[in-house]
């Protein structure tokens, strides 16, 4: 199976770096598939599940902050601001933060306040439903 080299970084540490066979990444406009030797490109990352395979082992996954994507030569970088594994999300703290969240959407703020309260519900519902996933497999 073809192999690409794929480098997933956070800003605060390397989630992955070496052979891929496959990487979903989430995407304004949906989720996109890449695999070994696709076309150069780039794209915005915004807050989800990034899906990625390496050889021989089962999908791994990880939930995702705002980033961007850049595929070229059989080469991928994955730059994000946050990046975790479901191991290593607390889900008593996401559930806080989306309680949190919902608690600030319904208090009349700024556009401003009203759009990070939305952010953060947004960031703490994509780590659960990852945190749910991995416990699955």
């Amino acid at each position: 199976m073809d192999t690409f080299q794929v480098h997933i970084l956070a800003a605060d540490k390397t989630l992955y770096e070496g052979p891929c066979v496959s990487l979903i990444i989430p995407a304004s406009d949906g989720e996109r598939g890449i695999l070994a030797h696709h076309s150069s490109m780039m794209a915005a990352i915004v807050p989800g599940m990034l899906r990625y395979q390496l050889p021989g082992q089962e999908v791994q996954l990880a939930a995702v902050s705002l980033g961007m994507v850049k595929v070229e030569n059989n080469e991928v970088l994955v730059l994000v601001d946050s990046a975790e594994r479901p191991e290593e999300i607390d889900e008593a703290r996401a559930r806080r933060e989306a309680d949190q969240a919902r608690e600030a959407l319904l208090q009349k703020k700024s556009r401003q306040e009203y759009q990070l309260a939305q952010g953060s519900l947004a960031r703490a519902l994509n780590r659960l439903r990852v945190k749910g996933r991995g416990q699955g497999l």
